[in-house]
């Protein structure tokens, strides 16, 4: 019977250097993008208000997706443009009430 051990430092960095031969640069941007839409979503809202970080969220969208471009499919990229002008909406509309 083998005892039940956390992994050693050795084994946690071998896992990571496999993990990473097979992770692509485009799907940690897609990633990325995901999280950031939601914390500008996030920050928008009503109890978590802080347009410098909706704004920021916004740029950094407007930034990587054209980055994207061509290197995942036009469908992935059209929705996140649609994310974009959504939130870049919801920013205006969360700006006005904020004057």
């Amino acid at each position: 019977m083998t005892e039940n051990r956390p992994p050693s430092d050795d084994d946690l960095v071998k896992q990571l250097e496999e993990e990473l031969k097979t992770l692509k640069v485009s799907d940690l941007l897609v990633q990325t993008l995901y999280t950031v839409s939601s914390l500008g979503y996030r920050r928008l809202s009503e109890q978590d208000r802080d347009l410098d970080q909706a704004r920021l969220a916004i740029e950094t969208l407007r930034a990587l997706l054209p980055v994207l471009d061509g290197s995942v499919s036009d469908e992935l990229v059209r929705d996140f443009k649609q994310v974009t002008a959504n939130l870049q909406l919801a920013f205006a509309e969360a700006s006005k009430g904020a004057s």
